[in-house]
């Protein structure tokens, strides 16, 4: 090799390999030309006048377009791929190209064009308005929900487990409450909504007994199942070695049912979100229900809208918590576990 080639293979070589393995993110290019399109059309195309002037906060949402356009061309030409958030950002790119159509669409079919009825579809930026204006009452609607939620889910979760466990390992008790499961059950936790808060002392207390109601029958179905299906030969080996009874039932039982028992909280807590906003609707004075009521009551629809985007977004957040708490709880059944 001539001392040019070895110069050349040695420069080659020293290439970063950063620079070597840099791919533009196609995707990410498509999006920020979505997302610069909605926001020129946003800012360039004067909006319809319907009873008013103009939308509210039409200028920062299209230069909220904007610089979501930027920052994700910015992403895509910088080639840094191997960092978890742009990762993380790459694998929602189709989801970015279809938000999109979909906020241009509602941009032009409200703002631009009037083809939905006013006010009961509101376009983008009223949910900056709303946002803006109405963050307190929002904020403590969230709060209430959030703490009138836990209140119920935990309560009805606790509830759930212990007679889940408790039908599961006895058959006597089995015979006297799984009647009593399959009566009261099946019965839509809602339809006992005016019983409920003629009984309880408050709307409060009533709205906590049946979020507790609706979360207590999957947990318990889904951990009685989970107890009474682990494998016999567990227990006779651990007998086999001494265990007594609490052994078994704390150290045999419990995790081997776990799986079981984590479906009926998701079951739980999806049910449990129904139960809350149907109650805060009827009878609770604050939270997310009690706020869709009172914007429909005032004709705020945009109100509406953000408030079950907040009420989307916390739910979702609520139940990924859940799944990061069986990961690491069930960490140690990694393989067997597939959902």
């Amino acid at each position: 090799m001539s001392s040019a080639d070895a110069l050349l293979a040695g420069s080659a070589d020293a290439t970063p390999a950063a620079v070597r393995g840099w791919r533009l993110w196609k995707t990410g290019v498509a999006a920020a030309a979505l997302w610069a399109g909605v926001g020129g059309v946003t800012l360039a195309w004067p909006n319809v006048e319907v009873g008013f002037t103009s939308w509210g906060y039409t200028r920062e949402f299209g230069v909220a377009a904007l610089a979501l356009a930027i920052l994700l061309l910015l992403a895509a030409v910088s080639g840094a791929a191997q960092s978890r958030p742009v990762r993380a950002l790459h694998r929602a790119g189709p989801w970015l190209l279809a938000l999109a159509l979909a906020v241009g669409a509602w941009e032009i079919a409200t703002a631009k064009l009037a083809l939905l009825p006013s006010p009961f579809f509101a376009p983008p930026q009223s949910l900056i308005e709303v946002y803006v204006s109405d963050y307190k009452r929002l904020a403590d609607s969230l709060v209430n929900s959030l703490w009138l939620l836990a209140n119920g889910f935990l309560l009805g979760a606790a509830a759930g487990f212990l007679t889940g466990v408790a039908i599961g390992w006895s058959r006597g008790l089995g015979y006297w409450v799984h009647p009593v499961l399959r009566f009261l059950g099946p019965v839509p936790s809602t339809a006992l909504l005016p019983m409920a808060f003629f009984f309880f002392p408050s709307s409060w207390s009533a709205a906590v007994f049946l979020i507790a109601l609706a979360t207590w029958f999957p947990v318990t179905v889904l951990t009685w199942s989970g107890v009474a299906g682990v494998n016999r030969a567990y227990y006779d080996v651990a007998r086999t070695m001494g265990a007594n009874e609490w052994f078994l039932v704390l150290r045999v039982a419990i995790p081997a049912a776990l799986p079981q028992v984590f479906v009926g909280l998701f079951m739980g807590l999806g049910a449990s979100f129904s139960v809350l906003v149907a109650a805060e609707m009827m009878g609770v004075k604050s939270g997310l229900g009690w706020y869709l009521s009172w914007a429909q009551g005032w004709a705020s629809y945009a109100n509406m809208y953000g408030a079950l985007i907040v009420m989307a977004l916390v739910f979702s957040g609520l139940i990924t918590l859940l799944f990061l708490g069986r990961d690491r709880l069930l960490a140690w059944q990694k393989g067997v576990v597939k959902w």
